[in-house]
């Protein structure tokens, strides 16, 4: 030791974990991430029917056209069992028109099939979206608003079906597009061979559980809306002069 060592350095005592202790902190940490991983799936694919201001309920459910036939006759069922006045399909264009040309977007597609089932809505209308340069669901959902608005349907309540884990994100995203003067409620269906409750049984639903994860974790950090009403909020581009 030099003169200049107690002038540049000083002694203090760290504590550190030993084998046993690293070990159980290791072993807490996998039964906690298999818990929540058990459950990730129950909480992607959120039910939670908005209550309305007088606990009435919705009277405008948003179906989103993009789910399969299975999943739109459990989105049916969904509205057997409201108080709905209206429903309204949401969804943008069908990318890949070789393998059915009749229709040209998912909402008419969807609306053409749950008017030809019985018990139908009444009030059944496709509001199809253009194609988007950003998020398609949120792009959706401005033009369900939109419409709303121009035709004077109450934007105080609405519910929102979808299909299985990407429950979670529409109702985050239509809160967004719809602002907070809006209560947005969700209710999950299962499309055909979705199982939301074991999604890391298969590769497809562990696919789709882990994608829409992580595309909550991306809107809520990262995806932020242009002004209301604006050219950015349905293109995410600026209008050209």
């Amino acid at each position: 030791m030099t003169p200049w060592t107690g002038l540049l350095f000083r002694r203090r005592t760290v504590w550190l974990p030993t084998a046993r202790f690293a070990l159980l902190i290791v072993a807490a940490l996998v039964v906690a991430a298999l818990l929540i991983g058990r459950h990730l799936g129950d909480w992607l694919a959120v039910t939670a029917r908005a209550a309305g201001p007088a606990g009435g309920g919705a009277r405008t459910l948003i179906v989103e056209g993009w789910m399969d036939e299975h999943a739109l006759d459990a989105a049916l069922a969904v509205y057997r069992l409201g108080r709905y006045d209206r429903v309204l399909v949401s969804g943008g264009p069908i990318e890949d028109l070789a393998w059915n040309p009749r229709w040209k977007t998912y909402p008419e597609r969807a609306a053409d099939f749950l008017g030809g089932r019985s018990g139908a809505p009444p009030v059944l209308v496709a509001v199809p979206a253009p194609a988007s340069a950003q998020d398609r669901t949120f792009l959706s959902a401005v033009v369900v608003r939109d419409w709303m608005t121009a035709n004077a349907v109450p934007l105080d309540t609405v519910d929102v079906v979808s299909s299985g884990v990407h429950a979670r994100r529409s109702r985050q995203v239509f809160r967004m597009a719809f602002g907070a003067q809006t209560e947005v409620g969700v209710v999950a269906v299962r499309g055909r061979d979705e199982d939301p409750a074991h999604w890391w049984r298969t590769s497809r639903d562990a696919k789709a559980a882990m994608g829409e994860l992580l595309s909550i974790a991306w809107t809520a950090c990262c995806f932020h809306p242009a002004t209301r009403g604006s050219h950015e909020e349905r293109w995410a581009v600026p209008a050209k002069p």
